[in-house]
């Protein structure tokens, strides 16, 4: 049994490495249920899995296994075992959005790391902890919409920690002469200096990347850094020189012929030229990236396409030509769900029917649809929103509530208690007896307290118990309520649902799925002596308490998801430079001069 467990892992293993991890991990499994007794062979087993789970995005399975990996390392004592597991879970944590437990993971790595002299695992566990930090930096980042180098305090703290790990990773890679590794820190690095603001450290890093990239031969790497370099110039003003690089990326996009990787090349070369004023070329680049979003069903990408290109075509003068692109964006846009897009696309219509010489009552519809304000293209706000005052949640609050205006978006608590409060009626209460100012808290529990009244209720049970039972009280009305049926009942459930919230906080030994006989455990932890039987040190505690403090952040809500657009770079530097070059628009401007009325006393000229 233990030989056909180890025929199938090696099976398993050979598809793998031949790039069929599906495949794979049929046999893995396979010979999981075979069964061994070999704890090495099984926990190779554990991490070869993981890992193909890993690869084939199937994060629940491989943290799964990589967590018997590690603690059937933990209870062999095996070092080496347990900062393997430890590195592969912090990665499967980090893409799962787990930032805190991942750190935990990698620091532990690094600890077992040093702790046996193993210089090429710290330098993964160095390179792994940079890259939680990126990642927990950038998750931060994603919903602010400043510019790199804007970030609040808890970003630049997290994209800070990963610059001095992928500096102590680079520092020892280098001793260890291991070029590839040297490369793939210094594009980190410069990465990361971008997301800083370090703009001119980004581009020192980028250009190391690409030297180390075209020494051994990686276009991937050399695309990318050709890419990252455009966008630093970008920021630094340099248009020529960012256009430059984007064409060498386009090129190397079409010598791996990865027509996704071209459309965004072609995206950021419209858009440089945008910023060049050179609108003929740019719409040339802004049409081949339309073209391939369409071939590629990229819906976001065409409607980006479509913004793009009416916005050229509205410089040249081509308002009709624009105005089409714009109704195609408004159509995308409405398609996807993208009210950011619907709100650009009506105020682009808006501008050109203003230019084409539509009538100004049509104009100001337009104008008026794209308001913020406006109930009818924000679907998601509900009528009771207008009223949000009503809801005040403590007495403290009340005082503030009043000063709170209507246009304020409220946080999703609020909406929540809004949408008690419509089930219960408050809303249409309100409306007919006017504003909801004079609405006060007393109100609003004399209204909870009729509704949930009868609830509390029917969940009050009382016993009488009486130690000395007197001669006047009626006995048979005691024994009725402490022994009937009934009350029985009510007490078998209590204790049954307070058992289960016993249970539910025990805690059980390790099962190892594949192994064919527990007792081998057993056996293991009887044999090891007396150091088993010592206490676990505070950093075992600590390390708890920091996996367990992330349990109440999983139960929390996450915001919507950004839309996939694989035709679209991920740093889309364009919006950026928007937000940045609106504001200059404003302040060009000038107000025609008003004229002075006639000063009495004065007489004109020529009377």
């Amino acid at each position: 049994m233990a030989c056909s467990c180890m025929e199938l892992a090696l099976e398993g293993e050979r598809l793998c490495k031949a790039g069929d991890c599906r495949m794979g991990v049929q046999f893995f499994e396979a010979a999981v249920e075979a069964g061994t007794d070999d704890l090495k062979t099984l926990s190779a087993i554990y991490s070869q899995l993981g890992n193909a789970y890993f690869y084939l995005q199937d994060y629940a399975k491989a943290l799964e296994y990589h967590k018997h990996d590690l603690n059937l390392a933990r209870t062999t004592n095996d070092k080496i075992g347990e900062a393997k597991a430890s590195g592969n879970l912090g990665n499967t944590l980090k893409v799962i959005g787990r930032f805190d437990e991942a750190i935990v993971c990698c620091i532990r790595h690094l600890e077992i790391s040093r702790e046996i002299e193993d210089k090429v695992g710290e330098a993964r566990a160095l390179y792994n902890l940079g890259n939680v930090y990126h990642a927990k930096g950038k998750h931060l980042g994603r919903h602010g919409n400043q510019d790199p180098g804007e970030f609040a305090p808890e970003v630049k703290e997290c994209l800070q920690k990963a610059v001095q790990y992928y500096v102590e990773n680079l520092e020892l890679v280098k001793s260890l002469s291991d070029r590839s590794a040297e490369g793939r820190a210094c594009g980190n690095l410069g990465n990361t200096h971008y997301l800083l603001g370090n703009f001119s450290d980004a581009i020192m890093f980028h250009e190391k990347r690409l030297s180390i990239a075209k020494e051994y031969g990686d276009k991937a790497a050399e695309r990318r850094a050709y890419t990252n370099l455009g966008n630093a110039h970008i920021f630094l003003g340099d248009f020529e020189l960012a256009a430059d690089y984007y064409k060498r990326s386009l090129q190397i996009a079409k010598q791996l012929g990865d027509r996704a990787l071209e459309a965004q090349a072609c995206y950021s070369l419209g858009n440089t030229y945008t910023l060049m004023r050179d609108f003929e070329t740019a719409v040339r680049y802004h049409q081949r990236h339309l073209l391939i979003a369409q071939e590629l069903f990229d819906r976001v990408g065409e409607g980006r396409a479509c913004w793009s290109l009416g916005n050229a075509n509205c410089a040249l003068g081509n308002h009709k030509l624009a105005m089409q692109f714009a109704n195609r964006h408004l159509e995308i846009s409405k398609e996807i769900g993208d009210q950011t897009g619907q709100m650009t696309a009506q105020m682009n219509l808006a501008d050109l029917k203003e230019i084409m010489g539509v009538s100004e009552q049509t104009s100001g519809i337009e104008k008026s649809e794209t308001a913020f304000g406006n109930r009818a293209t924000d679907k998601s706000r509900r009528f009771s929103m207008e009223n949000m005052e009503l809801m005040k949640l403590t007495p403290d609050k009340k005082q503030q509530t009043k000063q709170v205006t209507g246009g304020a978006r409220p946080k999703q608590k609020v909406q929540k208690s809004a949408s008690v409060a419509v089930d219960m009626g408050v809303d249409q209460k309100n409306s007919q007896n006017g504003s909801g100012d004079d609405f006060d808290d007393d109100g609003l529990f004399d209204l909870l307290t009729q509704f949930q009244s009868r609830r509390i209720d029917d969940q009050r049970c009382s016993l009488r118990l009486h130690e000395q039972p007197s001669p006047e009280a009626d006995e048979s009305k005691d024994v009725r309520l402490v022994s009937s049926p009934g009350s029985e009942k009510l007490m078998d459930m209590v204790a049954g649902f307070q058992a289960s919230r016993m249970n539910d906080q025990r805690a059980s030994l390790p099962t190892f799925p594949g192994l064919t006989s527990q007792d081998v455990i057993g056996q293991l932890l009887n044999n090891s002596g007396e150091d088993n039987k010592k206490v676990p040190d505070d950093s075992f505690f600590e390390m708890l308490m920091r996996c367990q403090a992330t349990r109440l952040e999983d139960q929390r809500s996450s915001l919507p998801q950004e839309l996939s657009a694989p035709t679209v770079p991920d740093e889309d530097f364009l919006s950026l430079i928007m937000r940045v070059q609106s504001s200059r628009i404003d302040t060009q401007r000038s107000d025609l001069p008003q004229r002075n009325p006639s000063t009495p006393g004065k007489k004109k000229k020529g009377t």
